[in-house]
């Protein structure tokens, strides 16, 4: 018993030794030229390897430095490089037949540069393609016995049982541009690789600045005209995507956000379908905003056309918190940009819902106050390369509160004239403006509210990229407001009113009082608008000219004119 444990140590040290001996009896670099071009000859471009080295043990060849050129309309540089290259090998017909079974490949630290040109195809869409014939290099003597593949135009058949790629480093550009997005930390797996036939996939990858990306499916089988048509059905996550560092939003403004998504893609006969659910968090959209405090939810279905480059938005569904917008539209890839041509419209969301996404868009809710009620609605187009979108459209406001501000309090220099007083709570009954909402700011005209507190609003104005506010507005005072301008404490409010006409019966359209809004979203600035009110005063008919303006017959007096306007701007009564 003790013999025959001997006799199996030593069979098993031998075989040891010989499987550590062995491979340097084995001129492995012969098998160079065959591995090239057999390589060259499968995916249609050239592949050059270093060193070869067998480990028995492992079962695997490994070359040194492998590379692989790029499509020379792109560029001259490498497609890929890589640290090494290792060949699952079956030892047994290696050895004895000197014949090369391939049962897996694996590639460290590779680095892909992917480019695209400004037609939209990628440089590596003729992968498998087969490679013209080129010189022999002068160097290299191909052996009767190394099997070197001939210089055929047809590429072998390839199969590999499995694919590896680990850490490695995908850089995303164009032709037209140094712009580069990098990916790291990338690996790839695949098994029963073929050419001709579907195979699984699994990808993973470290996102530009930060996030994860996933993707698990089955690839093939490869589109031996246009690679990039290659048919695919896959299941995608983005984890924590900064915006800013895609170029879908402009950096060099501030503009950004946070993406998550799941998704499902299907391409076949080139045609790229998704569907799936994104999750936009921190959105900065305009200039002059903040990152929004709510996330926006789309739930979205698109189909792309991977030969023409453009794409339809299908009926998809945008919302933040229980408000919900539909969304529509187009999009085409021209160079480095995606260009949007999108409708979204939305009808009686609670307002409350939106207020916390309002600074995305450069809109803030002035300071202690907040939207209680209220309906909104929009109707917007939004248009341009996806890194400068403009939106146009309008957006109004049904039976709004904005609770914990008094619009008489914050507008207290116009009060100091008018007396006006509107309570705690602004109740806005409708509100309707046009907008123009660009990365460097917003432009809002034929803004209109009705307020039941004051009467009725109505003006232009601006937010620009730092937020600051420049609003010419009038108010048309009624009821109540016109009886307080009237009542003021102040010998200005008083003689306003009756320059005005005070409660008179001849104010049916009411008193127009014009202001400007300065400052920002958040503390906005209320100022009288003396050249306004001036211009309005001098009118040969004010809409509410009461008795103060006229004199003998019901004509206006100058005199009385001059009057009221002195009062009003504290200057001397003409004698």
């Amino acid at each position: 018993m003790k013999r025959a444990l001997r006799y199996i140590l030593i069979a098993v040290g031998v075989i040891i030794v010989l499987l550590l001996v062995l491979p340097f009896f084995i001129p492995v670099n012969k098998f160079r030229p065959t591995i090239e071009a057999q390589a060259t000859s499968a995916v249609g471009r050239k592949v050059e390897i270093g060193n070869l080295s067998l480990s028995l043990i492992r079962g695997s060849l490994t070359a040194e430095n492998p590379s692989i050129a790029d499509d020379p309309k792109f560029s001259s540089s490498p497609f890929l490089t890589a640290k090494s290259l290792s060949v699952g090998v079956e030892i047994l017909p290696l050895i004895f037949s000197k014949t090369l079974h391939v049962t897996g490949i694996t590639i460290d630290s590779p680095q892909v540069t992917l480019l695209r040109d400004p037609a939209g195809r990628w440089n590596y869409s003729t992968f498998g393609e087969s490679s013209s014939p080129s010189k022999p290099d002068a160097n290299v003597k191909p052996a009767a016995s190394s099997g070197a593949a001939s210089s055929s135009s047809t590429p072998m058949a390839v199969s590999v049982g499995k694919l590896e790629l680990n850490n490695g480093k995908i850089t995303v550009g164009s032709t037209a541009s140094q712009k580069r997005s990098t990916y790291d930390n990338v690996n790839v797996t695949a098994s029963d690789v073929s050419m001709d036939s579907k195979f699984p996939l699994s990808v993973s990858a470290d996102l530009p600045s930060g996030g994860k990306l996933t993707l698990d499916g089955t690839v093939g089988p490869l589109d031996k005209s246009d690679t990039s048509l290659t048919p695919l059905d896959a299941k995608i996550h983005v984890g924590s995507l900064n915006l800013a560092s895609t170029g879908f939003l402009d950096p060099s403004l501030g503009l950004g956000g946070l993406v998550d998504m799941d998704a499902t893609l299907s391409s076949q006969n080139g045609e790229a379908a998704t569907k799936g659910t994104l999750t936009l968090s921190k959105a900065l959209l305009v200039a002059g905003g903040s990152p929004a405090g709510v996330p926006a939810t789309v739930d979205f279905s698109t189909k792309y056309d991977l030969r023409k480059n453009s794409g339809v938005i299908n009926p998809s569904t945008v919302k933040i918190g229980s408000a919900a917008a539909h969304l529509n539209g187009t999009y085409a890839t021209q160079g480095d940009a995606t260009v949007m041509d999108v409708k979204l419209t939305g009808d009686n969301m609670p307002a409350k819902d939106l207020q916390d996404f309002l600074p995305a868009i450069g809109v803030n809710i002035p300071k202690g106050a907040s939207l209680t009620t209220g309906e909104l609605n929009t109707n917007l187009n939004i248009k341009g390369p996806t890194n400068k979108l403009v939106t146009d459209g309008t957006i109004s406001l049904a039976n709004g509160t904005l609770a914990g501000f008094d619009l008489g309090s914050k507008m207290s220099a116009i009060s100091a004239l008018t007396g006006l007083k509107t309570g705690s709570n602004l109740v806005i009954e409708k509100l309707s403006t046009d907008i123009h909402m660009a990365p460097d700011g917003l432009k809002a005209e034929n803004f209109n509210a009705v307020l039941p507190a004051l009467g009725s609003l109505v003006g232009a104005g601006t937010v620009d990229s730092k937020n600051n506010l420049d609003f010419k507005m009038a108010a048309t005072l009624t009821g109540g407001a016109i009886g307080a301008v009237g009542s003021a404490g102040s010998d200005a409010g008083k003689l306003l009113g009756t320059a005005l006409g005070g409660t008179s019966s001849n104010c049916k359209n009411g008193t127009t009082i014009p202001f400007l809004i300065k400052g920002t979203s958040s503390d906005p600035k209320f100022l009288p608008d003396v050249g306004g009110l001036a211009a309005g005063l001098l009118k040969s008919s004010l809409g509410c000219t009461g008795s103060a303006l006229t004199g003998a017959g019901g004509k206006e007096s100058p005199a009385n004119i001059g009057n009221a306007l002195g009062g009003l701007f504290k200057k001397k009564k003409p004698q």
